[in-house]
């Protein structure tokens, strides 16, 4: 009998990480069509529109074009390294959704199944601890591929990530302090009921906001890539599918960091009026999933439209708003957290 359980969890798991996989490389690779597009409307052009209707089929056709391409590695690169590099970027950025809770629970065949692969209590630290990993990709990458832009853009992309990575722990400790939980589930119960954490930590989420767009190498941050000085950055000699994980994982970072910044401060798959509703548990649930969703898109709007409106920083402007601003600002916000708590408390 438990036997027959264990092979129902793992059999159910199994799906559902099949299911989220393929829904994340399905936003990443139609992210590139939206932001194509949106660009174009932007500067008053069609953007893409020969493959398909309105060029609905060019992500299809851009990945069938990157995977039958000529696969080129240069002669003096250490070729162990040159492969490794985009696959560690891509396998960390797809681990990252293992811990987000996507939906509630489900009852199928007088089974409830939950829509998160892993309640794990330590959540945020877990997702901290893969999206530290995904820069050993870019610094394997760009040091592997023996060119000196390589190089310049991976000690950019390693010191970009640790001066930003910190100012965003910051302020995810003061959330923490409210939450006292790092369960990404018991954060977004605490939220069905009550009010959303954006409304008690404005500036903790402007802070990590800032910060996943320098995580994600997204412009203003994208000195990592800066093409105007580095051709390519690190990913300058890379073509094929190696090239297209480099790209594709971008996006997919992209997905998950809206995802993550909607779980803890926008209510997860929480909704307004949800529990005033009467429908089924699993009508609910649905409706919860494309809530989820449709705060995630605003997000992943957002992203692409500062990319086309805003202009990149200068490498100097970027570590001065990290250390001098970001970090001093994430302090200041933990402490008045913490003074309000004590206060509130007493």
């Amino acid at each position: 009998m438990l036997l027959e359980i264990s092979a129902f969890l793992v059999l159910e798991k199994l799906i559902l990480v099949a299911i989220i996989l393929g829904i994340s490389l399905f936003i990443a690779m139609y992210s590139t069509y939206a932001e194509r597009k949106l660009a174009a409307f932007i500067q008053d052009r069609r953007g893409p529109n020969r493959a398909g209707i309105f060029g609905i089929l060019q992500p299809l056709a851009d990945g069938g074009k990157l995977f039958f391409k000529e696969e080129i590695i240069p002669e003096y690169a250490n070729k162990f390294l040159f492969i490794l590099g985009p696959a560690i970027f891509m396998i960390t950025a797809c681990m990252t959704s293992a811990v987000i809770p996507w939906g509630s629970t489900l009852h199928i065949f007088g089974k409830d199944i939950s829509l998160q692969v892993a309640d794990v209590n330590i959540g945020i630290l877990y997702i901290f601890g893969v999206v530290s990993l995904g820069v050993y990709g870019i610094m394997v990458g760009g040091w592997a591929s023996n060119n000196k832009y390589s190089l310049l853009g991976t000690i950019r992309a390693a010191s970009q990530i640790i001066s930003y990575e910190l100012a965003m722990g910051l302020s995810l400790i003061a959330l923490l302090m409210i939450t006292g939980s790092l369960s990404l589930k018991d954060i977004v119960e605490q939220q069905s009921h009550g009010v959303w954490y954006i409304v008690y930590q404005p500036i903790g989420f402007l802070i990590f906001l800032v910060c996943a767009f320098a995580e994600c190498n997204r412009t203003p941050f994208d000195l990592a890539e800066c093409d105007s000085e580095l051709v390519m950055g690190f990913h300058t000699e890379y073509s094929s599918m190696k090239l297209g994980f480099y790209l594709f994982a971008e996006y997919i970072n992209m997905f998950i960091s809206s995802a993550v910044m909607v779980t803890l401060y926008f209510g997860g798959y929480n909704f307004p009026g949800m529990h005033s509703l009467h429908v089924s548990p699993n009508t609910l649930t649905i409706l919860g999933v494309i809530a989820f969703f449709v705060k995630i898109f605003i997000f992943l709007f957002f992203f692409i439209w500062v990319r086309w409106t805003v202009p990149r920083f200068r490498y100097d402007q970027l570590m001065k708003l990290g250390w001098k601003m970001l970090i001093p600002l994430a302090i200041l916000n933990l402490l008045i957290t913490g003074a309000l708590m004590l206060y509130l408390h007493h």
